[in-house]
């Protein structure tokens, strides 16, 4: 959800007086597929691929309607369907916007190799209900579809204008033969563009007869960018284009949409002036928080407050003040924003407003001011250069959702004129949480002195970080009867789904989030880990640091890793032998993978053992440095990967003497 607060308002009324005066409809409303277009004809180059955008068209425009204005989108799209998983792909066609009286079209038509055309129209939509996520889907359900078929659709709507940023994505997991887009608008506007990734720039054309003008790009032959591909970011990587309204020539006005009128607006909009029965609210509230000399444990008691006592809503209504927010206990974001302003102003602790996107969906275009851009908020601290999420209930200070870091965003301050505070903003890099917070220390002992056919295994982890923040909110939120199941399920890949005899953990629950590991310690026997064979024992050792992740990649890799955040593992295994007793194959512990980046060592997999008096002790060290490691690193990348893997299936031998 945009911080979108004036701007909207702003831009579209100039916009609407404007085009009020010259009223027209939109140009495209009696489009039509070609009924006479029926011929199957695949590019020579596409006929062996499973499926193909035969030609995709999308339009947008601008149009009056009433004393107002309105946005008209349409896609029409051809598709063709050769493989088995292609039928199963498209047998369902999902209408991506709701059913309403916003609808202006929808219908679907099935061409088949014998000509045989089978249409779909509104009678023929169908409902979908996903439970867990609680939202309900349109589609089509399509029969006749079959190889060598080609599926047509065309969608049309009208919806408000979207005229601060919208980016369209030109490039698929399947090849496109033909794609279009175009925007179509009054000749008295101007629109800013931005192509990516090998995408035509936009061209700009009037046409002498009407009183509008049309952005077009198009691109031709479009290789498939799938998203299948582990450790990656695909949508940073797509071709894509961004527009936005820039200029109203009647108004006079430019710039329209730019982050420093955004930032007057915003920080006015979260620093409303306090009267003094709000001041009183504020004051009163920030009694309850307990005070702290040290900086960042101030900022953890602050949040764990607020985050306790405001449920966050994200359609919950504007409150009328903060007083307003406090009584209801609940707030959307901007109101959430106006609380910790005024809290942190309270303490005096400095602090800047973040906006950004998630990387992984709309990465911050840094170069192209687009409040598309502007979609999530964090709070910065410049004395510990740590980051605070305001809304995400299950994060605390330091930790905050990953997507949104090792990405730009808009950082939004307080500079004072004249004794007025004002909002000022400039575009920095929002770094991750380094290596050293999320790292997991295991510590493993097989003690065979008592049983050398089942072990007494001791296994102690301290997850830190991120790893420590996926487990520790569950106790908060779940019965004792269920967090012990999730703890059995848990305890089950260090256990290799043997019954435990023992199971103890430490700083569960959301207090000690950001501020410890969370601990699990357990006990069990180890003899499934043991395989006779013929006298000698062989031990399963390397299935004691869990089940670990596999990169093969079967086809050529075609982009570059990028990774959630910077984490690290480092293990100890003890092997205790009873007198007697010797091991063989301790070399396969000996392991050096590393990846390195500038000339220096940015990923790895280190392994060594030493052996004393009965005593095998194992050290390893795995660690990501780093977010992102280029596409000539992959193999590297991948070795140090599938080390860890590699590790998982050593086997040892034992033997008496």
């Amino acid at each position: 959800m945009k911080f979108n607060i004036a701007h909207r308002l702003t831009a579209l009324v100039a916009v609407l007086f404007s085009m009020s005066i010259n009223a027209q409809d939109f140009s495209f409303q009696n489009y039509h597929w070609d009924d006479k277009n029926t011929v199957i004809d695949i590019p020579a180059q596409y006929k062996n691929e499973p499926e193909v955008v035969l030609s995709r068209v999308t339009k947008i425009e601008l149009a009056s309607k009433g004393k107002g204005a309105a946005q008209y989108y349409l896609v029409h799209e051809r598709t063709y369907i050769n493989s088995n998983d292609a039928v199963e792909r498209n047998n369902k066609v999902y209408i991506p916007f709701k059913m309403n009286e916003s609808v202006i079209e929808t219908k679907v038509r099935v061409i088949q190799q014998n000509g045989k055309i089978t249409l779909f129209d509104k009678k023929d939509i169908k409902e979908e209900v996903d439970e867990e996520k609680q939202l309900k889907y349109n589609y089509f359900a399509i029969t006749g579809l079959e190889k060598g078929s080609v599926i047509e659709k065309i969608f049309m709507l009208e919806e408000f204008p979207e005229l601060d940023g919208k980016t369209m994505r030109m490039q698929s997991s399947v090849p496109i033969v033909s794609n279009e887009f175009q925007l179509i608008y009054p000749r008295h506007l101007k629109f800013k563009t931005k192509s990516s990734n090998g995408l035509p720039e936009a061209v700009e054309e009037t046409a002498a007869d009407t009183l509008k003008k049309t952005l077009t790009v198009k691109d031709t032959n479009i290789a498939a960018l799938e998203d299948d591909e582990k450790y990656s970011n695909r949508d940073v990587h797509l071709k894509l284009f961004r527009y936005k309204l820039d200029e109203n020539f009647y108004t006079g006005a430019k710039n329209i949409n730019s982050y420093a009128k955004f930032t007057s607006n915003f920080y006015d909009r979260i620093n409303p002036p306090l009267d003094k029965k709000q001041q009183k609210s504020i004051e009163d509230f920030c009694s309850q928080i307990p005070k702290s000399n040290d900086l960042q444990e101030q900022i953890w008691n602050i949040e764990n407050k607020v985050k306790k006592t405001i449920t966050f809503n994200l359609y919950a209504d504007n409150a009328e003040s903060i007083t307003d927010i406090i009584k209801s206990k609940q707030a959307n974001r901007i109101d959430m924003l106006k609380l910790y302003s005024a809290v942190f102003r309270h303490f005096k602790i400095e602090n800047k407003v973040v906006l950004t996107s998630n990387r992984f969906e709309i990465p911050f275009e840094k170069d192209f001011e687009s409040y598309e851009n502007l979609d999530e908020a964090l709070l910065y601290f410049p004395a510990i250069k740590k980051y605070l999420t305001p809304s995400e209930i299950e994060y605390r200070i330091p930790l905050f959702p990953d997507g949104l870091g090792n990405n730009n965003g808009l950082f939004i301050s307080e500079k004072i004129f004249g004794g007025v505070g004002m909002g000022v903003s400039e575009i920095n890099f929002i770094e991750l949480p380094g290596v050293e917070l999320t790292t997991d220390y295991m510590v493993i002992t097989a003690d065979f002195t008592e049983d050398i056919e089942n072990p007494k295994i001791t296994t102690a982890i301290d997850f830190g970080g991120y790893t420590a923040m996926n487990f520790q909110p569950i106790k908060d939120f779940t019965s004792a009867e269920q967090y012990q199941t999730i703890l059995k399920n848990i305890a089950e890949n260090y256990t290799i789904n043997t019954e435990y005899s023992s199971l103890k953990t430490e700083n569960d629950g959301v207090e000690n989030i950001g501020k410890k590991p969370f601990v699990m310690k357990l006990t069990f026997d180890g003899k499934d880990l043991i395989q006779n064979a013929g006298g000698n024992y062989l031990f399963s050792v390397g299935k004691l640091i869990g089940s670990q992740m596999e990169l093969y990649q079967e086809n050529k890799r075609t982009l570059p890793v990028e990774i959630d955040h910077p984490h690290a593992y480092q293990r100890t295994l003890k092997i205790i032998l009873p007198k007697g007793v010797t091991a063989k194959n301790l070399e396969k512990f000996n392991m050096n993978f590393k990846t390195d980046l500038n000339n220096k060592t940015e990923a790895g997999f280190v392994s060594s053992y030493t052996e004393k008096d009965g005593v095998i002790t194992v050290t390893n060290t795995e660690f990501y440095n780093v977010v992102n490691y280029p596409l000539e690193k992959f193999n590297d990348y991948k070795n140090v990967i599938n080390a860890a893997a590699d590790f998982n299936k050593i086997v040892i031998m034992l033997s008496k003497i």
